[in-house]
């Protein structure tokens, strides 16, 4: 478009193309894929942070089972196999929020 003698290079805002320029659908799908591959990462690191949770968890377990057997040492072939038990537990949850960060990261 020409207005007063000059060009018009105007940008049409929504694409960042020259306005009156073809619509080029195989970059607009490129920058979606580029978005759902950049959110998907923000996804998987959310997801991770369950295994925070989990190191905590594995701290309150062997921390509960020193304070435990310190005040009776005579318990300790008793509790050690329930603190081997949470401890499975613990890391099976951690282990999951694992799985459901690749799954969300890879698929």
């Amino acid at each position: 478009m020409v207005q007063n003698g000059f060009t018009d290079r105007r940008l049409n805002l929504i694409s960042g193309r020259p306005k009156g320029s073809p619509n080029n659908l195989s970059s607009k799908r490129n920058n979606d894929m580029a978005i759902e591959g950049n959110l998907s990462a923000i996804g998987a690191g959310l997801a991770t942070m369950g295994m925070i949770g989990a190191g905590v968890g594995v701290g309150n377990v062997f921390a509960a089972f020193i304070s435990g057997v310190s005040r009776n040492p005579s318990a300790r072939n008793a509790v050690y196999t329930e603190t081997l038990l949470g401890f499975a537990v613990v890391e099976a949850i951690a282990l999951f929020a694992l799985v459901i960060a690749f799954l969300i990261l890879f698929t």
